[in-house]
């Protein structure tokens, strides 16, 4: 495994899982602003309308059906984590029959570099025999727990034998509310024209980029509406079935 660079990435996050949890799914920022903070990551859009992808310092939606689109600049974001991706751990993997392996290889690294108590931004480029993932279409709301909206809104779907990139979050389990514990994914095929949260993959190989993240600024929302949200009363059980579920545990 190559040496970390000298370069220091940030972590720039918009809310908290907590609050988006609970239903606060008004615009925070734009993403013109949120990519003057990285350009790599992940999160969702005003009223939860689809899945974000944040790759190359661009920023794309996927919507319900699984395409792809590049979100305007002016597009609202209640929630999304993206860094400038440094890169500076580098290394190739192997076949992943499932995501579970993925997740086993990338805790293997971030341990090696002691790095379990840190954030971590990755994205891995590679060929993919199969990715299972799910996006959604926006549902205007307040105070509707987000569990509820994407039981209304949300759709699966698999893309088979593509080329393309997952980007992948990680925060330590005592952060927990603020972001879901372990690594989240998304992914973009190399078109830019299919994309989504990933439950489940098949990749054939990929080669990573990874950073550990030891700062970070929370963007809080502004309007007084957000101290109506009691965000201690977000269950971290179903943070965890919301945002990092299997299939049976729908995001």
């Amino acid at each position: 495994m190559s040496a970390v660079t000298e370069k220091h990435p940030a972590m720039y996050q918009v809310s908290t899982l907590q609050a988006l949890s609970l239903g606060y799914t008004r615009p925070v920022v734009t993403v013109g602003e949120l990519l003057r903070h990285g350009d790599t990551g992940l999160g969702t859009f005003e009223d939860v309308g689809g899945e974000m992808i944040v790759l190359d310092g661009r920023c794309w939606r996927a919507d319900g059906t699984g395409a792809v689109s590049e979100a305007p600049p002016e597009t609202g974001v209640p929630f999304a984590s993206v860094s400038e991706l440094a890169g500076g751990v580098r290394f190739e993997t192997e076949a992943m029959p499932d995501l579970a392996s993925l997740r086993t290889v990338l805790d293997l690294k971030i341990e090696e570099g002691f790095g379990l108590n840190s954030m971590h931004m990755a994205r891995i480029d590679g060929f993919f025999e199969s990715v299972s993932a799910r996006s959604e279409s926006a549902f205007r709301s307040q105070h509707v727990p987000l569990k509820e909206v994407l039981e209304k809104t949300q759709r699966d779907f698999t893309f088979r034998d593509v080329p393309g990139t997952l980007v992948c979050v990680y925060y330590p389990d005592y952060m927990e509310g603020i972001n879901a514990p372990g690594w989240h994914f998304h992914f973009l095929s190399a078109d830019r024209t299919r994309g989504g949260h990933v439950f489940g993959l098949r990749m054939a190989a990929g080669g990573v980029r990874l950073d550990r993240i030891s700062s970070i600024e929370i963007r809080l929302p502004a309007e007084p509406a957000f101290d109506t949200y009691a965000l201690k009363e977000a269950s971290g059980e179903e943070i965890r079935q919301v945002e990092q579920g299997d299939s049976t545990q729908r995001r």
